[in-house]
């Protein structure tokens, strides 16, 4: 059934601008979800990016049609949103740029580019020889969109991809395999990017166990959330010198300032930054766009993850 007109909230004025000219019955409201909300019916509410899930408080007592996160990962949101409301993630904004990001973090730990920052931070001129991306094994956890995405990425730097998703089963590319067989390829691997959403399953995933597989001089990149990986099991095996890391996502996060995993020299850490890039704007409100056709013809969402 098609609607009349539709409200939209959207966090910031940059946003509602993205969305450029919209069907006459559409009007766009900016909501910080800070203060109360200017009005108890808003169709599609979008919250801010990256403050997790505090402001979904507010919109109790407001009615919807549709939450939209800015988010893929939607964790903790089940808990902290208030019951009748649907929710959608943000598929689509951020593969490309998590992807660019997982590939930029390997190459930078694989040729050591943080090795020739720090010699340069001291004014000095420090060759070193370093492994190839070339000929390695890498392994993929996590084969959804974003492993998916790495993956197109990863393939013409002539490396050997092998995938571990939730189901095990064959594409054209050959088999995905399941998390039973992690144990068997760890130890195959000389890179393994770690790319699962945070669910009660995959919580402490990346523990003693998982690391112990891993052969030495092997490369962790966790871009998954952090979670997923156990901070003292990850300090156990990087103070040794046996394993490299490559966090884009840590546990605390923010890591606290002086953090151990700040200075040792075979980790490199960047601040939760996957999507944070000038590709997001345009590919979030193309789809707001989506939703908001969607929603003016009566048609179901996409992307829905979840129903209070």
């Amino acid at each position: 059934m098609t609607t009349n007109s539709l409200l939209v909230s959207v966090p910031h004025e940059r946003l509602a601008d993205a969305l450029g000219e919209l069907d006459a019955r559409v009007r766009v409201i900016v909501w910080d979800m800070k203060s109360p909300p200017p009005t108890s019916e808003i169709d599609l509410v979008v919250p801010p990016y990256l403050e997790g899930t505090r402001p979904l408080a507010m919109l109790a007592g407001v009615t919807t049609r549709l939450v939209q996160s800015q988010s893929i990962g939607y964790n903790g949101v089940a808990e902290a949103l208030p019951p009748g409301h649907v929710y959608a993630n943000a598929a689509s904004v951020h593969e490309a740029s998590t992807a660019e990001l997982a590939v930029g973090l390997v190459l930078a730990s694989q040729r050591g580019l943080d090795d020739f920052v720090r010699a340069a931070s001291e004014g000095k001129w420090r060759p070193a020889w370093h492994q190839s991306l070339a000929d390695r094994e890498v392994l993929l956890v996590g084969y959804g969109g974003v492993g998916a995405a790495i993956e197109a990425r990863l393939r013409p730097f002539e490396v050997s991809v092998t995938r571990v998703a939730r189901t095990r089963r064959h594409d054209e590319r050959g088999p995905v395999y399941d998390r039973t067989d992690l144990p068997r390829l760890l130890g195959a691997a000389d890179v393994v990017i770690v790319g699962v959403p945070l669910t009660p399953d995959t919580h402490h995933l990346i523990n003693d166990e998982f690391l112990v597989a891993m052969r030495d001089g092997t490369l962790l990149v966790n871009i998954a959330r952090g979670q997923v990986a156990d901070t003292d099991a990850l300090l156990a095996h990087a103070r040794t010198g046996r394993l490299r890391l490559a966090l884009d996502v840590t546990d605390p996060e923010p890591l606290p300032d002086g953090h151990e995993l700040f200075g040792l020299s075979n980790v490199l850490i960047s601040p939760h930054v996957g999507g944070a890039t000038s590709a997001m704007g345009p590919r979030m409100a193309a789809l707001l766009r989506e939703q908001i056709a969607r929603l003016l013809r009566g048609d179901e969402p996409t992307n829905v993850v979840l129903r209070t």
